[in-house]
């Protein structure tokens, strides 16, 4: 049962991954917080669904599960994708969110984004459908976390799609294209709540680390290096991420 009267830390995991990407941070915070997690739409459970949604209307439906469920302190935990979720909720709701945490993710604003960035996002479906499902399951995995942990648990949420590419395909590149148009907005997607963000140092997927730095720059939101872990930081360095979500729920 949901406590309004307790802080809800509400999970949100990145493009392809699925609950489980956070098992480690539901495992430490079981009994000290209410938890939320999800699978995106068409991710792992959430699955059927058609592939006509936007960032927005991802950020709707959370509003819509939180107001179901009774959640009125939610904290925003957004791993890569959920992050950008995270943001476009921020400026649909600004009232709404008590906390705000970024792991491995970016600023959505679209100055920090290259023209020929966009033109790429919105054309990564065929190359997720046309590259060798072998490849793509080592890359995949390899690529964004350094732990056996974490790239052992990448390769068990990829495998959800083994025998069927295409769906991978279609979630990766849709999920890529609608981040690309909420970019095109040019909305402010400011963040007026308590804020972190997080960054492994061997984050190596796109150019997360660049943006972290321009993002801390600009506004001034805490920005906290996780020394030797990837793109999921929080399957790399759990205890490290567990500690820093604790503390800045102390603090808000």
């Amino acid at each position: 049962m949901i406590n309004p009267d307790e802080i809800t830390l509400v999970f949100l995991p990145g493009l392809t991954a699925d609950h489980r990407l956070f098992d480690k941070q539901m495992e430490f915070f079981d009994g000290k917080y209410n938890i939320a997690v999800w699978d995106a739409p068409a991710h792992a459970a959430s699955w059927p669904f058609q592939f006509n949604f936007d960032l927005f209307d991802k950020a709707g439906w959370l509003h819509e599960i939180l107001e179901r469920e009774n959640i009125v302190k939610p904290v925003i935990v957004g791993q890569s994708m959920g992050g950008y979720v995270g943001q476009a909720f921020a400026q649909l709701y600004p009232d709404q969110l008590k906390g705000f945490i970024s792991i491995d993710s970016a600023p959505l604003q679209r100055k920090y984004v290259t023209a020929a960035e966009l033109w790429l996002l919105k054309r990564m479906e065929p190359v997720y459908a046309h590259y060798p499902w072998k490849l793509l399951l080592k890359s995949g995995t390899d690529g964004v976390a350094v732990s056996d942990y974490g790239r052992n648990l990448m390769r068990e949420m990829m495998l959800v799609y083994d025998g069927n590419q295409k769906r991978y395909a279609q979630i990766a590149g849709h999920g890529f294209r609608i981040l690309a148009e909420a970019m095109e907005k040019d909305l402010p997607y400011e963040i007026q709540c308590p804020a972190l963000l997080i960054c492994g140092t061997q984050d190596h997927a796109g150019s997360c680390i660049r943006y972290n730095k321009a993002w801390h720059r600009d506004t001034q939101i805490p920005l906290q290096w996780i020394e030797g872990a990837g793109h999921n930081s929080n399957t790399d360095k759990p205890e490290r991420i567990n500690a820093l979500i604790g503390e800045f729920l102390a603090n808000i």
